[in-house]
């Protein structure tokens, strides 16, 4: 109401002006006086019309850009001619006194823009004066464009901000040499070491929209080399089923997961989410890493109704409390209980009769389960019998298994009992319930995952320990695996085994030390890295999931289909009565030995890790990580 006012107040003066200025002239007015105020009553009246029409009044404006100007222009323009126009037809006026409408509104619209442009300078002078104590922190945009020009103005507009932008930086030599907002633009080339250092930049800013993580990585590389904390210009949170919910962007430290160097997974959202709409789904090991991330995924899918069935009361209910809060109107269950108990099971299905099925309870963690082989069968495998069992049997219609890239040649036990558990899945191609196993690697920041384990041993200040310099592994995120996981339950048929194309494998090494830079230390001076030796059933690397030629594509081109050759239900039933009478064995006397090697009779593929170790040298998945390196 204080701005439209002061612009009735403008209008005024303008008026008034115009008024004396034809006084002036000619000595009188060209028409009476009571016309000259109707005209002017008649386009103040259309002028304020139009403005707030076109919500010209709802700006903040010192956050005004070009299109808020267009508009105010625009609305003036609009209301002149429509007070022309009724001047006309009310006959107060005839033609002669275009004119006045013409110069009254432009010079209006003119005192107008003036006001708010003063208004705008007046405020970062302010800003300027207002800022906190302490000293300004150089900064240098990389990126020149829309993002980063948004940026610049962001900061120049704050009160409360440290940064202060002195360059930008950008590939596009249209735009090099000039200057934005009063900055100046300057290529990536070989003065800008030079030019950051004379302008005391300590801190860069990617500001560049659609960056993969290999340019991602470039760039980071290049700013570190060059002295500067490199940081990013991003959403902190991202949904891509609902961009409402996606964070405004900030200035952000970059995460690990940035410099990952893959392609996000992208998914066919809608799709996904109308297929799981209005259906029941169970979800085992719900509160696990990838089972509460499936959880999530599922609950914005509005189903009828989701289970959380999980045996560690703590992690349950922390994802129950999660979703009820997010998800209110969510009909949402959490059942205590585990994989082993068939009765348990059997009354659970009986009770919700699920129409999905997300297998995600397991003991995944290798070096625990090469000691407690035994629980590893009892858990992963016996367990995916009983559930799967329970899925045929209540009719459920698609059962999709979690599976992992260390069934594939395992090394160790928990790998080689996921292997089994894809084969009590393939065996049930008669049934009317469709399976299929999802593999996928290591999922980042999961319970028991490296990162945690590099974030807490930097934090103490080291050392960082890892198994061997030279291991790889590939990486992806939570969110990642479960939205795989999602697509997959989609696109099942039966029996099939979808496998992720992981993009290219990542050093552990090079993880420790990259992660050691982010927390602002120098590797092997602040922060040592120290190598510990390799743990039972641990191999250098993981082999290629994408490297067999049975793979057939899917309609998205980083799932594909690996179509192995199922047993038959005799002879899965055969392998787990061997592998139950090991497990009875080892509860007798403690060793795992027996388990390891009814493994080896059950799962032909299975081998000892310094078998694959031993050739890991020559290994293309090795020879990948080099080249890449």
């Amino acid at each position: 109401m204080v701005l439209i006012a002061f612009d009735v107040l403008c209008f005024l003066v303008v008026s008034f002006f115009y008024w004396l200025v034809t006084l002036i002239e000619a000595g009188s007015l060209p028409q009476d006086g009571t016309v000259f105020l109707l005209n002017c009553l008649l386009l103040l009246f259309t002028v304020f019309f139009f403005r707030l029409l076109f919500r010209v009044y709802s700006n903040i404006w010192r956050y005004t850009d070009t299109r808020t100007y267009f508009r105010l222009i625009l609305t003036d323009a609009l209301g002149g001619i429509s007070a022309f126009i009724l001047s006309l037809i009310t006959r107060v006026s005839d033609f002669s006194s275009i004119w006045q409408f013409i110069v009254i509104a432009a010079l209006n619209a003119l005192l107008t823009l003036a006001s708010r442009f003063v208004y705008r300078l007046l405020y970062k002078k302010q800003k300027t004066n207002d800022l906190p104590d302490g000293p300004q922190i150089n900064l240098a945009i990389v990126g020149a464009g829309q993002l980063g020009v948004f940026l610049s103005n962001e900061l120049s507009s704050s009160s409360t901000s440290s940064y202060n932008p002195v360059l930008f930086v950008d590939c596009d030599e249209s735009k090099i040499g000039s200057k934005i907002n009063g900055i100046p633009v300057f290529a990536e080339d070989d003065q800008l070491e030079r030019r950051l250092r004379e302008r005391g930049v300590t801190e860069v800013v990617l500001a560049v929209n659609g960056l993969d993580g290999d340019k991602l990585l470039e760039l980071y590389e290049v700013y570190t080399r060059l002295g500067c904390k490199v940081k990013i210009y991003d959403n902190p949170i991202k949904d891509a089923d609902d961009p409402k919910n996606s964070g405004k962007r900030t200035i952000r430290d970059f995460e690990i997961e940035d410099l990952l160097f893959r392609q996000p997974l992208k998914i066919n959202n809608s799709r996904t989410t109308s297929y799981y709409a209005g259906k029941t789904v169970l979800v085992t090991g719900g509160g696990g890493s990838i089972g509460s991330e499936l959880c999530r995924q599922v609950a914005k899918c509005r189903p009828a109704k989701l289970i959380i069935l999980d045996i560690y009361e703590n992690n349950a209910y922390d994802i129950e409390q999660e979703l009820l809060h997010s998800h209110p109107d969510l009909s949402l269950t959490v059942e205590i209980a585990s994989v082993r108990d068939r009765e348990r099971l059997n009354s659970i299905f009986a009770l919700y009769r699920p129409q999905i099925v997300f297998h995600a309870a397991a003991h995944k963690h290798v070096p625990l389960m090469e000691h407690s082989a035994c629980e590893a069968i009892k858990n992963n495998v016996l367990g995916t019998q009983n559930t799967a069992d329970m899925a045929e049997k209540y009719g459920v219609e698609k059962f999709i298994l979690i599976s992992t890239d260390k069934a594939v040649n395992p090394t160790n036990v928990m790998g080689a009992s996921k292997r089994v558990c894809e084969m009590v899945l393939q065996c049930r191609g008669d049934s009317k319930t469709c399976f299929a196993a999802v593999r996928f690697g290591n999922v980042l920041g999961s319970n028991g995952s490296v990162i945690p384990l590099f974030k807490r041993q930097i934090a103490a200040g080291g050392p960082v320990t890892i198994t061997d310099k030279r291991i790889i592994r590939y990486f992806m995120t939570i969110s990642e695996a479960s939205q795989l996981v999602m697509e997959a339950g989609v696109m099942a048929k039966n029996g099939e085994l979808f496998v992720l194309d992981m993009g290219r494998p990542v050093r552990i090494y090079d993880l420790a030390v990259n992660m050691i830079k982010l927390s602002g230390f120098v590797p092997g001076v602040d922060i040592r890295i120290e190598e510990i030796g390799l743990r039972p059933g641990e191999k250098l690397f993981e082999e290629l999931l994408m490297k067999t030629e049975s793979l057939t594509k899917t309609e998205n081109n980083m799932i594909f289909i690996e179509k192995d050759t199922p047993l038959s239900r005799k002879e899965v039933e055969d392998k787990l009565t061997i592998l139950s009478a090991a497990v009875r064995k080892m509860q007798l006397d403690m060793d795992p030995i027996a388990v390891k090697e009814a493994m080896k009779e059950v799962v032909p593929t299975f081998h000892e890790p310094e078998e694959i170790n031993m050739r890991a040298s020559q290994a293309a998945e090795m020879r990948a990580c080099r080249k890449n390196v």
